[in-house]
């Protein structure tokens, strides 16, 4: 079976690991290449884009492709579209690993919102120190405030960025205790962050939660129209029966 893992998380590279030399598949991981520097995952590994979905149908059919598996991010939402339409045009099985989103538990103070721009209009009644950890794409929406923002990112996120912003650049995952010390060097006053779910990304909400601060939570976008998988043990089980049915 020749697999295509649109990857970049850990769950893709856990699943990667887990097939890689298993019998009967052939495995290769894409990276959409906006990191300068990936944590590359075992086996064949293809880095940047395809070109639209004319471009992943084109990759699909050369490779000769038998299943597709979106471990994208959960608010990766271009690549996920791309590849519902790719491989419906070809008729082949799409499969989508994503973690399950956070659930608040005593002593959160979350406010879900529906989008970047809800959650900048938010924060002045929340705090003036504000910690963003949105993704860089989300933070054109907070270009406007003005209100200090720490940003933290793997590379230098490109403009615009808020106008009061102080730069940290690190890549998780982080422990409670480093995002704890964080928020009180910089005197934070309210978190915004996505529901990406997981326990690699979970330390800042921990943080959070005890030290009192609100969080502004990004909700996620819709489930894409394709089984969605929580767990890598369940991707591997449903793609062995495939294989034992092909």
């Amino acid at each position: 079976m020749n697999l295509l893992v649109l990857g970049g998380t850990a769950e893709g590279r856990q699943l990667a690991s887990a097939l890689h030399r298993r019998p009967g598949y052939a495995v290769t991981s894409s990276l959409a290449g906006r990191v300068s520097v990936p944590t590359l995952p075992c086996g064949e590994v293809r880095v940047g884009g395809f070109g639209g979905v004319a471009g992943l149908i084109n990759w699909l059919r050369e490779h000769h492709t038998d299943v597709v598996v979106d471990a994208t991010h959960p608010f990766a939402t271009r690549m996920t579209s791309h590849a519902v339409a790719a491989t419906a045009a070809l008729g082949l099985p799409l499969l989508v690993l994503c973690r399950e989103g956070w659930t608040a538990g005593p002593g959160d103070r979350w406010h879900r919102v529906p989008s970047p721009e809800a959650a900048a209009a938010m924060l002045p009644e929340l705090g003036e120190r504000v910690f963003l950890a949105t993704g860089s794409g989300n933070l054109a929406a907070f270009a406007g405030l003005d209100l200090w923002c720490v940003v933290r990112a793997v590379d230098p996120p490109p403009p615009p960025l808020p106008r009061r912003v102080h730069l940290i650049l690190g890549r998780g995952p982080f422990t409670a205790d480093a995002e704890r010390a964080l928020l009180r060097e910089h005197r934070i006053d309210v978190v915004v962050t996505r529901d990406s779910g997981g326990e690699m990304t979970a330390a800042k909400l921990v943080a959070a939660r005890e030290l009192g601060l609100p969080v502004v939570l990004l909700a996620r976008p819709p489930a894409p129209d394709a089984p969605v998988l929580a767990t890598v043990e369940e991707v591997v089980r449903r793609l062995d029966g495939l294989v034992r049915s092909s």
